[in-house]
């Protein structure tokens, strides 16, 4: 099947990438940590394959359908990226073949013959039931089963601008790229997750397949990265496995007061079962801000978490050879600061690389590459060689500065101060009060975490907590919620140490497994319960449905393209999303929150819907360059009532559904 070879082809390239400019000989540290090497060098090498060979389909693709007016973009895309690929990774096999050469693909790192030849075979089973239980998860989220594609209640609402995107690259020919819930302008919203997906289905992966696929393959490897870094910082392959456990059940308090609440209501137990919505006690926690559901709603995060696990696997090298130094106090500063040491470049070869790859990412996912700089900058504080953080975060800031001139009309991000982020009481107290509900001892425990602490490891997660400090003081997006990526980013690296400080205390006497037993309660309890609510509000009786095989949407995928604006009623997730169409006001909350206009394009909306004059009608829809109405019986638009009789005797009707309720009519000028 070509889309299986398209990810196989992405892992040999990336393979090849890895190997020569992320993890290239010099890399001392892989010696000391080599069973453990494995876990970071393949999911790094199908992250910066896949980056590298998407890219490539994507710009071919746009030249071919946006300048030379291909009806097959994707076609002449795949064609050329999958072509260039073969043939490079042929060539390169071929001399190697010839050179009596073993076609590893990397330089050969010291004492290591191969990246899998001294593994940990208890890490082994681990990710095999990883891989297991996520393939499980995905597919129980996101389906497609007799004709329908269902997706649960917690997640449906972020997969509805999501499919979208997806379809109009696969049925559609989305180049220039729009926003299909805002169609006819700009894209301001990371989309190359879904185009990979969009492409998978184009070459023939059915489309839940496609999207579980690589949601599976980034989160497994994401999950492999961060036992290996937990493994490397702590020494203690117990604690990689703990912070895995910690990653999918979070801390806080919502469990705790939850259960509290209803033992005094005398309806404990029957709350605890029926109960079918997240619970929580801070402003939009019952969204499921903090849980599981986040990577299960936003696939494409993991992607970018493998790119910053990879930044941060390659730089500790900087830092570990940094803290060599065995001064104290303000003399260990100094030599951080003022000594050529300091800032004379390590490897700066290495040090672009991980800026080009961050920098590719941008338009995957862009919180991962702001929480990966704000990383990066508290590695920079602490470690010498601070000329290569500088060249990682200025290739990675030209590569986005690039993207995002080329995709974004107007200004891709608002910066502006906001403090307290979405605690009610913006006090300083008030903010750690909030701190506390939504997380539980999580973070504010770790003041008394560090005391027991090395320097290194207090300099790393001082540098973990940069996204949460960025969370609480900066807003970049009209939404403040959206900061919570940042938080969840800070949230699994910092996990590493909460399982190393369970791991240690279990190794010493009864009284202090007691404790550390009641620290393993705290910190898991709520996520636990989430992770119950997140099957049971997902389960047969709470999804959503959407038929596949709609004569609708074939009929709009088969009369309409990206030039055509369609008017519809305020749709999140239907069979008009599926076409991939272009609309020109969709769901607003997933326009709203990426940066658009909504209120000015929902109140022209309804200007048109509850027009009583032809000629206001026509002015509207010309001014706005609609070339669709969608009207569906009985329909109202912003609370509003409908008038499809003015649009009928203003427009042809080109279409209407099996079940009689939808109508389409087409624009046309005299």
């Amino acid at each position: 099947m070509l889309g299986v070879m398209y990810m196989v082809l992405a892992v040999l390239a990336g393979r090849e990438l890895a190997g020569g400019f992320l993890f290239p000989e010099k890399t001392g540290s892989v010696r000391k940590e080599n069973e453990n090497f494995c876990w970071v060098f393949w999911p790094a090498s199908l992250a910066f394959g896949t980056l590298v060979l998407t890219w490539m389909t994507y710009a071919v693709s746009y030249l071919a359908g946006a300048v030379f007016g291909s009806s097959r973009p994707l076609f002449y895309g795949n064609l050329v990226a999958m072509g260039c690929v073969l043939i490079w990774l042929g060539a390169l096999y071929g001399m190697r073949f010839r050179r009596s050469q073993k076609p590893y693909g990397y330089k050969r790192l010291p004492g290591i013959k191969n990246p899998l030849e001294k593994t940990d075979p208890m890490a082994s089973l681990l990710f095999l039931f990883l891989l297991i239980f996520l393939t499980w998860i995905m597919f129980y989220m996101f389906h497609i089963k007799n004709g329908v594609l269902y997706s649960g209640f917690t997640v449906y609402g972020d997969y509805a601008p999501h499919t979208a995107m997806m379809r109009s690259f696969s049925m559609g020919n989305n180049f220039p790229t729009q926003y299909p819930h805002y169609g006819g302008a700009d894209v301001k919203y990371h989309f190359m997750f879904q185009f990979l997906a969009g492409n998978l289905e184009y070459l023939g992966i059915r489309m839940d397949f496609a999207y579980n696929l690589i949601s599976v393959l980034f989160l497994l490897g994401f999950l492999m990265m961060l036992y290996a870094l937990a493994a490397r910082i702590t020494g203690k392959r117990a604690a990689g496995v703990g912070t895995v456990v910690l990653f999918f059940f979070r801390s806080g308090t919502a469990f705790f007061l939850f259960a509290a609440e209803h033992f005094k209501a005398g309806d404990l137990w029957a709350a605890l079962q029926e109960n079918t919505a997240f619970i929580g006690y801070t402003p939009n926690e019952n969204w499921g801000l903090w849980n599981f559901n986040v990577y299960l709603n936003q696939r494409h995060l993991a992607l970018g978490m493998v790119v910053v696990c990879t930044a941060i696997w390659v730089y500790l090298d900087w830092l570990e050879w940094g803290d060599r130094h065995t001064e104290k106090g303000l003399r260990w500063l100094k030599e951080r600061w003022f000594t050529k040491e300091a800032w004379i470049s390590k490897d700066c070869g290495r040090a672009i690389a991980v800026g080009a790859l961050m920098g590719l990412c941008a338009f995957w996912n862009g919180a991962a590459v702001i929480g990966g700089l704000l990383i990066l900058m508290g590695f920079a504080v602490f470690s010498d060689s601070k000329i290569d953080y500088v060249l990682t975060a200025l290739c990675a800031v030209v590569l986005t500065l690039c993207q995002t001139r080329f995709f974004i009309k107007e200004s891709a991000m608002s910066f502006s101060f906001y403090w307290g982020f979405l605690a009610e009481d913006k006090s300083l107290i008030g903010v750690l009060w909030y701190l506390f509900l939504m997380s539980g001892i999580f973070f504010l425990g770790l003041g008394f975490v560090a005391l027991f602490l090395k320097r290194r490891d207090r300099s790393l997660l001082m540098s973990f907590m940069f996204p949460v400090f960025f969370a609480f003081c900066i807003s970049l997006t009209p939404d403040i919620n959206v900061n919570h990526k940042y938080i969840m980013i800070a949230y699994a690296f910092v996990a590493i140490f909460w399982a190393d400080a369970v791991t240690r205390l279990f190794k010493r006497g009864w009284v202090l497994k007691l404790g550390a037993l009641a620290v393993v309660v705290c910190l898991i309890s709520t996520g636990i319960y989430d992770f119950w609510v997140i099957l049971r509000g997902n389960d047969e009786g709470h999804r959503v449905g959407v038929n596949m095989e709609s004569s609708l949407t074939k009929w709009m995928g088969e009369n309409l393209d990206s030039k055509d604006l369609v008017l519809t009623p305020e749709y999140s997730m239907n069979e008009i999303t599926m076409s991939g169409a272009m609309m020109y006001c969709g769901w607003p909350y997933y326009a709203w929150s990426a940066g658009y206009d909504t209120n000015y394009r929902a109140s022209v909306a309804a200007e048109i819907y509850t027009a009583a004059e032809r000629e206001a009608v026509r002015s509207l829809i010309k001014q706005e360059g609609i070339t669709y109405i969608v009207f569906e019986e009985d329909m109202t638009f912003e609370q509003k009532e409908c008038r499809e009789d003015v649009i009928a005797g203003t427009y042809p009707l080109v279409y209407t559904s099996d079940n009689q309720r939808i109508r389409v009519y087409e624009v046309y000028e005299d």
